[in-house]
């Protein structure tokens, strides 16, 4: 990637990340960076926000199924 386009693909990434900060997505930079590349390929977007929604609702249980099986 030449210097230009690298620096256009990391102020651009800024700006989503700003953006992000703002409406309090509370994405980290490295994952928005994946979820823009999705896009990129032609993810559905709304797909792809669903699919967060549903992983961020799943934590809690996924981390108290993991706290239980350590304790056994």
């Amino acid at each position: 990637m030449d210097p230009e386009a690298s620096r256009t693909a990391r102020e651009s990434l800024d700006l989503a990340f700003q953006m992000s900060n703002i409406l309090d997505t509370g994405l980290d930079r490295h994952t928005l960076s994946v979820l823009i590349a999705l896009c990129d390929l032609g993810v559905n977007p709304e797909a792809l926000a669903a699919l967060v929604k549903e992983l961020r609702n799943e934590k809690p249980s996924l981390s108290s199924a993991t706290a239980r099986s350590s304790l056994s």
